[in-house]
């Protein structure tokens, strides 16, 4: 596989990966171009061990991390609810729309470690259980129980709110 290839191939999951993790449309977009600039860089390190999907997942992850350690980062996602509540707000046609989004992902950013991190990789970055057990040094199985308990805990809270 051409690394252009993965590049179009795995781009959206990335970005969305990184969206869902900071809510920052700019960050998402700067963190994504360094996973695939560093993948780029160090493909010739790449042994094959695993997917390329979860190679590059396992660099998104750790960029993430150096991301949050530079970064106020609960003072940005603090700012972002709330801009993100305002603009919703404002826009008549888009509330239910961005209520039940802004919701969700507040729901998602509420579960503990490794519940959030098993929701996104699955969701959005559109990893298998599998790959998501690779990246978490854990068993497909685990990866896929703890994702139904996820999955379980969010349905009873949106239930709540209905």
């Amino acid at each position: 596989m051409k690394l252009e290839d993965v590049y179009r191939k795995l781009q959206p999951n990335i970005y969305a990966y990184f969206y869902v993790k900071t809510l920052h449309r700019e960050a998402a977009e700067d963190l994504t171009h360094e996973v695939f600039y560093l993948a780029f860089k160090n493909f010739s390190s790449f042994k094959g061990k695993s997917t390329i999907k979860t190679w590059v997942f396992s660099i998104a992850k750790n960029v993430l991390k150096n991301y949050y350690r530079s970064q106020k980062y609960h003072q940005r996602l603090t700012e972002k609810m709330e801009k993100e509540k305002t603009i919703t707000e404002t826009l008549e046609n888009e509330v239910v729309k961005k209520e039940n989004n802004a919701e969700v992902l507040h729901l998602i950013h509420s579960l503990n470690y490794p519940e959030k991190d098993i929701v996104v990789f699955r969701i959005f970055g559109e990893l298998s259980f599998r790959e998501i057990g690779d990246l978490l040094g854990k068993s497909e199985n685990y990866a896929r129980i703890t994702f139904h308990r996820a999955k379980l805990k969010l349905q009873k809270e949106l239930k709540k709110d209905e």
